[in-house]
C-alpha cells in the first residue's frame, strides 16, 4: 500500500508538477506479465521518476546499506524501501548476490516488473559504463524480455552529492523489448551472458546518446579517487584508444 500511496498521493503528484517529464515508448511495457526494465543510472532520482511515470509497479533491488543503517534515519530508510517493495542486494558478498539473483528470478516468475541498473552503480560522470552480466543470468533463468530505458537529465536534477533537487525538464525513453529466447538453456555460459549484456548496453547507448566506456562504473570511481584522469570513451560505434563498443544483435 505504501508504494501506491507514495506514487499517487504523496510524491507522484509533486514530482510530475515540479519536474515535467516527456515519456516516449510507454507502449513497449506490457500491461501484464513479467519483464525486466534495464535502465541507465545517472542519479538516485532515477528510482523515483521512473516508477512515477510507469503505470505498473516496478520492484528494484536496492543496496543493502539502505536496510542496515543505524538510528532513526536507518529505521526510516528500511521502512521506506521495504514498504515500497524493494529488496536488499549485498554488492560485496558472492553468496548474498546469488540470493538477490534468485529473488529477482522468483519475482519475475510471479509476473512482476523488475527494474535493474546494469551498470551496478550510478555513473560518476554522465557516461554509460560496462554492464554487469547478472542481468543476463536473470533474463535467461526467468525467460523474460529485457526492455531498455534511458533516463535523460536526472543527473542535472540530482547531481552526485547534492541534497536539494534542482528544477529541470526530464525525458524518459523506453525502447522496444529485447527477446533473448534464442539463448534459452544457456544460462551460466559466460560468453552468452556477456553477449546479451552487451546487446542491452548497446540499446541503452542508442537510446540515451551517452558515451560508452568499456570498464565498470565502480572501477571508474576507483580510478577517479586515485588519479585525476578521464577514462577514454567510445561513442556510437566509434572506438577511442582501443575501447570496445557493446555489440548489437548483429555483433
Amino acid at each position: 500500500m505504501l508504494y501506491w500511496f507514495l506514487k499517487y498521493v504523496l510524491l507522484g503528484p509533486l514530482l510530475r508538477l515540479l519536474w515535467p517529464t516527456k515519456v516516449t515508448g510507454r507502449e513497449n511495457i506490457p500491461r501484464t506479465g513479467a519483464a525486466i526494465l534495464a535502465s541507465n543510472h545517472l542519479a538516485v532520482a532515477d528510482s523515483f521518476f521512473l516508477p512515477c511515470h510507469v503505470q505498473r509497479r516496478i520492484t528494484f533491488p536496492a543496496k543493502s546499506e539502505y536496510f542496515e543503517g543505524p538510528g532513526i534515519k536507518g529505521k526510516l530508510q528500511k521502512w521506506f524501501f521495504s514498504g515500497t517493495g524493494q529488496f536488499p542486494i549485498d554488492r560485496g558478498s558472492g553468496s548474498a548476490a546469488q540470493a538477490a539473483l534468485d529473488t529477482s528470478v522468483r519475482l519475475l516468475r510471479e509476473g512482476r516488473l523488475l527494474g535493474i541498473y546494469p551498470e551496478g552503480t550510478r555513473s560518476p560522470d554522465g557516461r554509460l559504463y560496462k554492464g554487469k552480466s547478472g542481468l543476463a543470468r536473470i533474463a535467461l533463468d526467468a525467460g523474460v524480455p529485457v526492455i531498455p530505458v534511458a533516463m535523460i537529465g536526472t543527473d542535472r536534477v540530482n547531481p552526485i552529492g547534492s541534497r536539494m533537487w534542482r528544477p529541470r525538464r526530464l525525458e524518459i525513453r523506453i525502447g522496444e523489448p529485447l527477446d533473448f529466447s534464442r539463448y534459452a538453456g544457456l544460462a551460466g555460459d559466460r560468453f552468452v551472458e556477456r553477449a546479451i549484456t552487451d546487446e542491452v548496453m548497446y540499446a541503452l547507448m542508442e537510446l540515451s546518446g551517452q558515451e560508452y566506456v568499456d570498464i565498470y562504473a565502480a572501477r571508474a570511481k576507483e580510478l577517479a579517487a586515485g588519479e585525476d584522469v578521464r577514462v577514454p570513451a567510445a561513442r556510437r560505434g566509434e572506438s577511442a584508444d582501443g575501447d570496445r563498443v557493446p555489440r548489437s544483435k548483429a555483433g
